[in-house]
């Protein structure tokens, strides 16, 4: 589809208005192009051969305790560990040699900076996804982020997002880390089913949860943010948003995402967002509309009293992210009913958002005091949702068609 598009009118606005706004030509080198395109069929043959070897060559109790055992204690710690396990652990365990943990650490700081607003920016841009079969798939056949399960799978992720951006979070013994290595099996679950469904085209999206789509999902935690919460008065500078790209290819390395290709800096990340939106084919129909209307209501308020009131207004401002991130002809091809003023919400925050930013980035010792705050912040709001219910990370054991 990037070859078909490349020329069209529309194409060649983007191209020229990014270059005036940017000074960088969005579009990639042909060589990354057709390197992006092959990652699409690249999965994950490590974890693969653990499950293969464990879980379904043993049995599922037996890997998911295997597992966890060698995430608290190592693979040391496994009595007669089986080859597929240590060479898994073998992997993560050995940086490769882009790895700067200054650097990373800074990416991890930036994106808790960020608070409960890269939360509903993450959530609003994955709308846009939604018009990808290779993105909906997966979630419309197992109902995930669907119906009334969305809030809750949507939590999941965040606890996931809170996990891996802690301080220390993805050292050995981290909870991030855990995390990342418990989703990793998860999507070798959910691709080995859905490589095996009858409604999934091989030859049109490439393997399910492949180093392409997960290359994709890294950039909304890194160049999207770093760039999109710049407009409701975030201050996050060109270096910052280099360090979030590192720091979220550390996170894919944990989980298995090997890409050919990775954005090494500023101009590559914004080229791969100009692929994607060149390439998009928009072709998931009422699955993926689904999807956007299960996400825009996923906050409706459920509570009674003061708790109701504050779910109302979060509610409120959960649909104005949705909105004022979203483009409208997406908003639209989606069937999403208009929403008035509240699309405005982030540009009324702005000023507030811009002034608290200022700050921090001028008053001594305010980086560490905000960093603090910010924290408190996004874990009383978690906890108000997930309470004490726990991230578990299964695979959805039925489909939903």
């Amino acid at each position: 589809m990037y070859w078909d598009n490349l020329d069209k009118p529309w194409v060649r606005r983007l191209r020229t208005a990014t270059r005036l706004a940017t000074g960088v030509d969005p579009a990639p080198a042909d060589e990354v192009v057709r390197t992006f395109a092959s990652m699409y069929y690249d999965a994950d043959p490590l974890a693969e051969a653990f499950v293969d070897e464990v879980y379904l060559g043993r049995s599922a109790a037996e890997g998911r305790a295997m597992l966890d055992r060698a995430i608290e204690g190592g693979v040391a710690s496994v009595p007669d560990a089986p080859a597929s396990l240590v060479a898994l652990f073998a992997d993560i365990e050995t940086d490769p040699d882009w790895v700067d943990w200054e650097r990373i650490d800074l990416g991890a700081r930036v994106f808790r900076r960020w608070g409960t607003a890269v939360f509903r920016f993450a959530g609003s841009i994955t709308l846009e996804g939604y018009s990808e079969n290779s993105v909906v798939k997966p979630l419309i056949l197992t109902g995930v982020y669907t119906g009334g399960t969305t809030r809750h799978r949507f939590m999941e992720t965040v606890a996931f997002w809170i996990a891996v951006s802690t301080a220390n979070g993805l050292r050995p013994g981290g909870a991030g880390r855990a995390s990342a290595l418990r989703v990793r099996v998860m999507h070798v679950f959910v691709r080995r089913r859905l490589m095996a469904h009858p409604e999934w085209d091989l030859g049109s999206w490439g393997v399910p949860i492949s180093q392409a789509d997960a290359t994709l999902t890294l950039m909304g935690g890194s160049i999207l943010p770093g760039l999109g919460l710049n407009t409701i008065g975030y201050r996050t500078s060109i270096e910052e948003i280099e360090a979030t790209l590192l720091f979220w290819r550390y996170i894919g390395h944990v989980m298995g995402v090997r890409p050919r290709w990775y954005p090494a800096n500023y101009r590559e990340a914004l080229q791969l967002m100009f692929l994607t939106v060149v390439k998009a084919a928009n072709r998931s129909g009422e699955d993926g509309a689904l999807l956007c209307t299960s996400y825009v209501d996923a906050f409706a308020p459920e509570s009674t009293g003061m708790a109701r009131l504050w779910e109302e207004w979060d509610h409120r401002q959960h649909v104005g992210y949705a909105r004022f991130f979203l483009p409208r002809w997406s908003w639209k091809r989606a069937g999403l009913s208009q929403i008035g003023f509240l699309g405005a919400i982030p540009v009324l925050k702005a000023p507030f958002v811009f002034g608290a930013e200022t700050l921090r980035r001028n008053l001594p010792g305010m980086e560490t005091v905000a960093d603090r705050v910010i924290q408190r912040r996004r874990d009383r709001w978690f906890a108000h949702y997930m309470g004490n219910k726990k991230a578990e990370y299964r695979p959805v054991r039925d489909f939903t068609r």
